[in-house]
């Protein structure tokens, strides 16, 4: 009999060694490199069947049977419910609140909704004891507290819940696996074996999932193909609101982002998430203008905040948080050059209110006039907001999908924009009542308002 052979694994991506190393040569991490039995021959499980291909035109179309779930901005990250036999990984750094966020969807269905909830790293009386918190209380919520996964799958489908709840996939194992709880060949097999649980029996499933100190989903990177749906659990420990995002989805958009305010009584849906952002204050303060980002289908009003200092010291500071230090440099040089702000000898120091993080170059206009408003220490009118992107030229462009933005700043009361002269032939524009200034150049901006 031919003697088996043993793999050797790294823990961080995936990758096979023929022997054990010290440091994986792929992602150059230190001691991730595990010894693995050789997996099975995988080629016994697969029976033969007599499907044959079919031409695409005779495959019949039928719409996925969704479950609609209590919670609204997890509903729409999610393209309008939970695809039955979906399987869905939610990840998140450690107490960002995804435990909560799982517990708190399984308690808000209603009643005669049964939701297995399983647990490999709480005890059945910690989670009551933390059920206790959160406002609603659905009876037929079980709590499995288990880590073999064979466990599991056979107390799913004595019970056949309508949904199961998996926390975390780091603690499932597979009796038959020798490799340790976590490691590559445990998180993948044991995915692979919900996978096809979820599709036999048509229950929709969510696991939770670590992610590492690379900010990337623990286990390996095959993970998120494998399952249906990734949503990422975001956002500052230090702050009130977290962020949900899709990053892959196979039964709908990637576009949609939850946001929640945490309380004492559990994570709460924001509908108009703008008010998080936005100081409420109408004191006028100089450093401060107002614009928009676009984050998914959502436009977010931003306060972005500069300050701009003498130098103390020969070398300026340059700090920013919530933006790209590289964007920052840019708006910097354009306004040195094209509106005269002399700024080499300045300290400068930009925010996003809130701890957002922003992408969008929707954002370089309202950046680019906080700076001037603190260098000229004059005060922006709030009630005016700015959109645009800035050119290396010093010209304004003009953004994507500029009359949602402008419908969100007209619902939340503002009384100007500020826009690229090049978004003036939009029909639509006399359909606002907002009064709209169109410029050109950026030195025609801060020429207008200081």
């Amino acid at each position: 009999m031919a003697k088996s052979k043993n793999l050797y694994f790294c823990s961080e991506c995936g990758a096979e060694h023929s022997k054990w190393i010290g440091r994986c040569t792929v992602c150059g991490s230190w001691n991730t490199v595990h010894e693995v039995s050789s997996p099975r021959n995988i080629l016994s499980d697969i029976k033969v069947t007599s499907n044959s291909p079919q031409r695409i035109s005779e495959i019949e179309l039928i719409n996925e049977d969704r479950i609609y779930l209590p919670d609204l901005e997890l509903n729409r990250v999610l393209g309008g419910g939970i695809v039955k036999g979906s399987l869905i990984l939610l990840g998140g750094e450690p107490g960002i609140g995804k435990s909560t966020l799982a517990l708190q969807l399984a308690l808000n269905f209603k009643e005669n909704f049964r939701v297995l909830y399983v647990s490999g790293e709480e005890s059945e009386k910690q989670i009551k004891f933390r059920a206790e918190r959160l406002s609603s209380h659905n009876t037929d919520v079980y709590i499995y507290a288990e880590t073999i996964l064979e466990n599991i799958l056979r107390t799913a489908e004595n019970m056949y819940p309508d949904i199961i709840i998996i926390d975390s996939i780091q603690t499932i194992y597979y009796s038959e696996m020798e490799s340790a709880p976590g490691s590559v060949a445990q998180v993948r097999e044991c995915t692979q074996k919900i996978m096809k649980f979820a599709k036999q029996k048509e229950i929709p499933i969510i696991i939770i999932g670590h992610v590492t100190k690379d900010g990337f989903l623990a286990g390996p990177k095959t993970l998120e193909h494998i399952v249906d749906t990734v949503i990422s659990f975001e956002g500052d420990r230090h702050l009130n609101y977290r962020m949900l995002r899709c990053l892959k989805n196979r039964f709908g958009s990637t576009l949609e982002l939850g946001i929640y305010e945490m309380t004492s009584r559990g994570l709460n849906g924001v509908p108009n998430p703008s008010d998080l952002f936005l100081n409420q204050s109408d004191e006028g303060l100089s450093g401060v203008a107002i614009g928009t980002s676009l984050e998914g289908n959502r436009v977010l009003l931003l306060e972005c905040q500069a300050l701009v200092t003498d130098a103390a010291f020969g070398n300026p500071q340059r700090a920013v948080t919530g933006l790209d230090p590289k964007r920052m440099n840019l708006i910097l040089a354009v306004l040195e050059k094209k509106a005269k702000l002399k700024l080499g000898t300045k300290d400068v120091f930009l925010n996003v209110a809130g701890g957002l993080k922003v992408e969008d170059p929707a954002i370089d206009l309202p950046f680019a006039m906080a700076i001037a408003s603190s260098y000229f220490e004059v005060p922006i009118n709030r009630k005016i907001a700015f959109i645009g992107e800035i050119g290396l030229t010093g010209e304004i462009r003009s953004v994507i999908r500029l009359e949602q933005r402008i419908n969100e700043i007209e619902k939340l009361g503002f009384d100007k924009t500020v826009l690229s002269k090049y978004a003036q032939k939009e029909d639509w524009l006399n359909n606002t009542s907002l009064e709209l200034l169109f410029f050109d150049r950026l030195d025609e901006v801060i020429s207008y308002f200081f």
